[in-house]
């Protein structure tokens, strides 16, 4: 029997983890190590979740995240199977290199983060790695802590779990961390941070989507459609005929086009290739490619990447304003991604 596919909701919580088959410790590597870590920041930037907290063990990884518009599932595939794929052709391999596939326990209550936050961080000095978080290269303790100049995680989003400021949330942070190794090993590091100056206020930074405390999403609504009804409200959305991004036009401007409206409904609005494909005329692989190069674009590309966000917000506005006028218009109104229940989805 397939298994389930998981259900993940936009601005959720997550802690997500996995480990190599049969407990192989390739990050033990430190080359290997980094490659995972710039892997995992390049789809970081591509996708836009948040990272709060992040750790490599030898042989298996901890993040903390908070999901964007972008399925995790999609984000993981990208991270393991890209990962999986180099890592068998530097070394010649061939075979799964992951034990299964990830875990995704969902972190429903504010005040379980900072726990989670302390527990991943302190996974190299329970496992014997380190006696000090501080001293550990693959973790975002440091991070947390002011000492990397380009971090993995979103330090201020993170920091906001224990305090307002920089200066009282960081202290409280390492206290925390202090106590639950139940010893002195970070004693010295909370007298030193910097308590005097000036203080910044921290703040989450604006349009981020997250779940509120009754497991609400305030992720854009995007109810489900049909394949051609979602490339008819997209095209028009863009001034373009659906005709024109299934024709055998060769041109930049629709291929950007062709892009922006397949990264849209792939990523966002759990459409498929295959039925994309139908509608357009086109060969699923094709569909697939557009995706493919829309997801090099997001990253590099700022307009392109405005011009996908701009059609993603315009289109749930306008699905949602036709649902209200006639409700009977949208069918599965509450089946579409970002709409899902909240729940656990370890498997």
């Amino acid at each position: 029997m397939p298994r389930r596919p998981r259900v993940f909701v936009e601005g959720a919580l997550y802690h997500v983890y996995n480990r190599f088959a049969r407990g192989e410790g390739v990050f033990g590597d430190p080359e290997e190590a980094i490659e995972f870590v710039e892997r995992l920041r390049e789809v970081k930037t591509r996708d836009g979740f948040v990272v709060f907290a992040w750790a490599l063990m030898t042989n298996h990884f901890h993040v903390a995240l908070r999901a964007s518009a972008v399925p995790l599932s999609r984000t993981m595939q990208f991270l393991q199977c890209g990962f999986s794929r180099d890592f068998n052709r530097r070394w010649g391999r061939t075979g799964p290199l992951w034990q299964s596939r990830y875990k995704a326990k969902l972190i429903d209550q504010a005040e379980y983060l900072s726990r989670v936050i302390h527990y991943i961080h302190l996974n190299p000095v329970r496992a014997g790695l380190t006696d000090d978080p501080s001293r550990y290269t693959f973790s975002g303790h440091r991070e947390l802590m002011g000492k990397i100049r380009t971090p993995l995680c979103d330090v201020d989003e993170a920091l906001l779990c224990f305090g307002s400021t920089v200066r009282s949330s960081r202290r409280a942070y390492a206290s925390g961390m202090k106590q639950a190794m139940k010893d002195d090993g970070l004693a010295e590091e909370v007298v030193k941070l910097p308590w005097w100056g000036h203080d910044r206020e921290l703040d989450l930074e604006e349009g981020r989507p997250w779940v509120d405390e009754l497991g609400r999403s305030t992720g854009l609504e995007r109810p489900h459609l049909e394949a051609g009804d979602f490339v008819t409200l997209a095209s028009g959305l863009l001034g373009v005929e659906v005709s024109q991004l299934g024709s055998k036009r060769q041109d930049s401007s629709t291929g950007r086009l062709r892009r922006i409206v397949a990264s849209c409904g792939i990523e966002r609005w759990g459409q498929r290739a295959g039925s994309l494909a139908r509608v357009l005329r086109k060969h699923s692989v094709v569909v697939s490619r557009w995706v493919s190069e829309g997801r090099r674009l997001r990253e590099k590309d700022q307009e392109f990447s405005a011009a996908l966000e701009a059609l993603d917000k315009a289109l749930s506005e306008k699905v949602i304003e036709r649902f209200r006028t006639n409700p009977r218009s949208t069918r599965n109104r509450t089946e579409g991604p970002g709409q899902q229940g909240v729940e656990n989805q370890e498997s």
